[in-house]
């Protein structure tokens, strides 16, 4: 699976689209994490509440991995920051 992530929607919704396909329940994936069912439901719905430290262990429990690359300059969008 390789996805361009540019929110965090679009993280939660990859994260739990990974979790489901590896027939995973909420439940037993906060249970691998050592948080609770509520609070793992809660970071899939806002991942922007999640630490780096947290996305880090997520992705790794579910096989994935973060890449940041440099960007194509000619697509970037300006934007300020």
């Amino acid at each position: 699976m390789l996805r361009l992530l540019t929110t965090p929607l679009q993280v939660g919704q990859a994260l739990t689209s990974r979790r489901k396909a590896l027939k995973l329940s909420q439940a037993t994936a906060a249970q691998r994490l050592g948080i609770s069912q509520p609070r793992f439901s809660e970071l899939e719905l806002h991942p922007d509440r999640m630490t780096l430290d947290r996305l880090l262990v997520l992705a790794n429990m579910l096989n994935l991995e973060l890449v940041l690359r440099e960007k194509d300059s000619s697509s970037a969008p300006k934007s300020e920051w």
